[in-house]
């Protein structure tokens, strides 16, 4: 199955939340066979991450945005264990601070976006500007439209100089977010994420969905696209996640650069080492 089509919103079209089932799972997988195609798409991607740090021309930047519990935390553990660190970056993006305050919204972004040759992930965004300062009303809806259109020249300006953009919303339903909640105050090893303010935003949750709604279908464009991943099955929201990461590098066409020495003298150089060595194998210690 084709999940970059699937779960695209389509630029141009409108698009409806509620029409986005967040239970929805690809009827022909069981749980058993989605973790092999991950474990698959693991491999895939940090196949491509090194290619794409040794080649030093291109960047990827994935943005992931979800209410709590929709497992952005999740998504960056899991689908990116086998990248090496060397070369990907994640931030967090949490109230601004006080110097983040003093400039423009997209200042605190575009100071970590990736250098070529790297991965930045963002949990959480710049989309937090018109996400939950529209809810609470920090900012009025003229403000809004001019950050749509910010955003989208932002993210232009990043296609054009060589970074590949993916965001990824992680849609989970308001059932399974009471769910998780619960498993939060059940779970020792989890009850440090719970507080009141988790609760408390509850009470916007059509706010929430509205502005999602309309910040995707102002900027779901084709060099920045928006997917709405199905989150309510935590493995299903893996396997399409991972599918469309690996499926996007790979689009990227990443080249291993040439070696930039002899390798023919270099041969050389290792069959004296071998022979010096007598050919033989190092014991390994006791």
């Amino acid at each position: 199955m084709d999940y970059r089509k699937q779960f695209l919103v389509e630029p141009g079209k409108p698009f409806k939340i509620a029409e986005a089932d967040p239970s929805f799972i690809d009827p022909k997988l069981d749980k058993d066979k989605a973790e092999r195609i991950i474990e698959a798409n693991r491999e895939r991607i940090a196949d491509c991450h090194m290619r794409l740090y040794a080649e030093r021309r291109q960047s990827l930047l994935i943005v992931l945005q979800g209410l709590d519990t929709a497992g952005k935390d999740s998504v960056v553990t899991h689908i990116f264990r086998l990248v090496n660190p060397l070369g990907c970056r994640v931030t967090n993006f949490k109230q601004p601070s006080v110097e983040e305050q003093a400039h423009d919204f997209l200042w605190r972004a575009h100071r970590v976006t990736p250098e070529r040759g790297a991965i930045a992930i963002f949990n959480r965004s710049h989309y937090e500007g018109v996400l939950v300062e529209r809810v609470h009303r920090l900012v009025d809806r003229a403000e809004i439209m001019r950050r749509y259109r910010q955003i989208n020249d932002f993210e232009r300006l990043l296609s054009e100089t060589g970074t590949t953009i993916i965001k990824l919303f992680l849609n989970v339903s308001e059932r399974e977010q009471l769910k998780r909640f619960k498993e939060r105050l059940d779970d020792r090893a989890k009850q440090w994420k719970i507080s009141e303010a988790d609760y408390n935003e509850r009470r916007y949750w059509p706010g929430y969905m509205k502005a999602y709604e309309d910040a995707l279908n102002a900027c779901s464009v084709r060099h920045a696209p928006w997917y709405v991943i199905p989150s309510d099955h935590r493995w299903f929201r893996d396997l399409a996640g991972s599918q469309i990461l690996a499926d996007t590098l790979q689009a990227m066409k990443i080249a291993a650069p040439k070696p930039s020495v002899d390798l023919k003298k270099i041969r050389e150089i290792y069959r004296r080492e071998r022979d010096r060595m007598g050919g033989k194998q190092r014991r390994p210690p006791p």
